[in-house]
């Protein structure tokens, strides 16, 4: 078993870290929020007082933080760990952060002699829990090995991408097309509504045709279709609003970086940042679909 440092302990984060605890690795966890703490601990974890707390005695550093910014302030700020991480430790940076950041941050962990991955993951916070996530992986097959079984207690598909932020350049196709899956299938299953149709028929018959999509059988946007999805709670919990506004402005991004088109990808990120200003940033993205609906 692997003695672990894991940083950032949010709706992902916190079930990755319990999952680590549960697979019997001696983790050792910090986030700003003490609630988030103590909920790892709970699980079996033990609580550090620092980020910097977390280092002792580690061999595996993970974090799962917000955006490329906490990543950098993490490990590259005035009091970034990448100096004070153990010599021979395998950092992983599970993040969806810009990819740029991500090779900056290899870089550096490179020359103080550390391996360092870039794993962003998908499966939503269900996946989280459950240990079911997808690790989208860049970096070096050597360090992934390393990786491996730590990434296996966590989630249930490892994909190698390839080297130093190409996990992030894969997770940002990936998000970029669920942003927009999302707001089509709200629009489709209004437009229905519209008709006088009955959402769960529409979603359910849906979900087994051409339309069928991870927006149809896990995530519905349509209140009342699925119990346990964000829409059937006030769309409470799930993926913020905000962070896939977040993850739609890093495609473009990357889309600029390389000259490539993606049309439908900035009108679904106009699409997300309204529904910020409308105040549904921090509500499940799948609330996108309010701006059809026109809901409050």
């Amino acid at each position: 078993m692997s003695r672990i440092a894991f940083i950032g302990l949010g709706n992902m984060g916190g079930p990755m870290a319990a999952n680590l605890a549960k697979a019997g690795h001696a983790v050792r966890v910090f986030d700003l929020v003490p609630a988030a703490v103590q909920a790892a601990v709970d699980a079996g974890a033990t609580a550090a007082s620092s980020a910097l707390d977390t280092l002792t005695g580690a061999e595996i550093v993970i974090s799962m933080l917000p955006a490329s910014r906490h990543v950098e302030g993490v490990y590259l700020g005035d009091d970034g760990l990448l100096g004070d991480i153990p010599g021979g430790a395998l950092v992983i940076d599970c993040s969806t952060i810009a990819p740029a950041t991500a090779r900056k941050v290899a870089e550096a962990a490179a020359a103080r002699g550390l391996q360092m991955l870039d794993a962003p993951v998908s499966g939503g916070t269900a996946g989280a829990q459950a240990g079911t996530l997808t690790f989208i992986v860049g970096g070096e097959a050597e360090a992934l090995e390393r990786a491996r079984p730590l990434l296996q207690a966590m989630g249930k598909n490892i994909f190698h991408v390839g080297a130093s932020g190409a996990g992030q350049v894969a997770k940002l196709c990936n998000n970029m097309a669920l942003g927009v899956i999302m707001a089509v299938t709200g629009e489709s299953i209004a437009l229905g509504v519209a008709h006088g149709l009955d959402p769960k028929v529409l979603s359910q018959m849906m979900a087994v045709s051409t339309g069928r999509s991870w927006a149809t059988e896990v995530c519905n946007p349509w209140p009342g279709v699925l119990e346990n999805a964000p829409a059937s709670r006030g769309y409470s919990g799930g993926f913020g609003s905000d962070l896939m506004l977040k993850d739609m402005g890093l495609a473009a991004e990357a889309a600029m970086s390389v000259g490539a088109s993606i049309p439908l990808g900035e009108l679904a990120r106009n699409l997300y940042s309204m529904n910020h200003q409308a105040g549904r940033g921090k509500l499940d993205f799948s609330s996108v679909v309010q701006l059809i609906t026109h809901d409050k």
